[in-house]
């Protein structure tokens, strides 16, 4: 047996039914920084940002933000990036921590579903942050922003957040810090719903099967 084979309780509640309209969902919008893209092996989480997306609105008093103690050394290169530095991090809670307490705010805000934009690798960053620690995380519904884009443009290659909130037209915070991502991602998020709202697309569970529209 895996040593991480408890499961972490996320605390979200995902027993909606799929008839659920778009404007009755309470999703948490959210995206991390890391010390490198290889999380399964030696990079690490060093900040976590979230904002509450509640009837489609963007509920910016509701933000959540953390940066994460990696317990290694922050390359140079990401501190150019991120303008997260060693000391901003020193002080910080380490990743378990800051992972309960994102989950505890969404449980008071009785989230029903993760999204993000390429929220696939914030969940990984999860995933292996939990598994150091001897859990396994079975992840909860989550919609990605290019689920939404590739159903209403499929024919656009993958670009950076920044670019589809300029197209869009969405409101753009601080680049590669987690909450100024989050906050972008919610806002363009919050605009794409609306966009396949006028094409039929109305309740959570149609939502949910834009999912498979996206080729890998």
């Amino acid at each position: 047996m895996a040593i991480w084979s408890k499961k972490f309780d996320d605390q979200i509640i995902t027993d909606i039914p799929l008839s659920t309209p778009l404007e009755e969902l309470n999703l948490l919008v959210v995206d991390t920084e890391t010390t490198g893209f290889a999380v399964g092996k030696d990079d690490r989480l060093i900040e976590i940002g979230a904002v509450p997306v509640k009837g489609l609105k963007v509920l910016e008093k509701e933000s959540f933000q953390s940066y994460v103690n990696p317990g290694r050394d922050i390359p140079p290169v990401i501190t150019d990036l991120t303008s997260i530095r060693q000391s901003d991090v020193a002080d910080a809670p380490e990743a378990m921590e800051a992972i309960e307490a994102l989950f505890d705010k969404g449980k008071q805000l009785g989230i029903h579903a993760l999204a993000g934009h390429y929220i696939s690798f914030d969940l990984l960053v999860f995933k292996h942050e939990l598994r150091r620690n001897s859990l396994r995380y079975q992840e909860p519904p989550a919609m990605d922003t290019l689920d939404l884009l590739s159903y209403l443009v499929p024919t656009w290659e993958m670009k950076d957040l920044a670019y589809y909130a300029s197209v869009f037209e969405t409101r753009m915070y601080d680049r590669h810090t987690a909450l100024g991502d989050a906050l972008t991602a919610a806002y363009l998020f919050c605009e794409l719903c609306e966009r396949v709202k006028e094409r039929g697309i109305t309740t959570w569970g149609e939502l949910l099967a834009l999912r498979s529209s996206r080729t890998p």
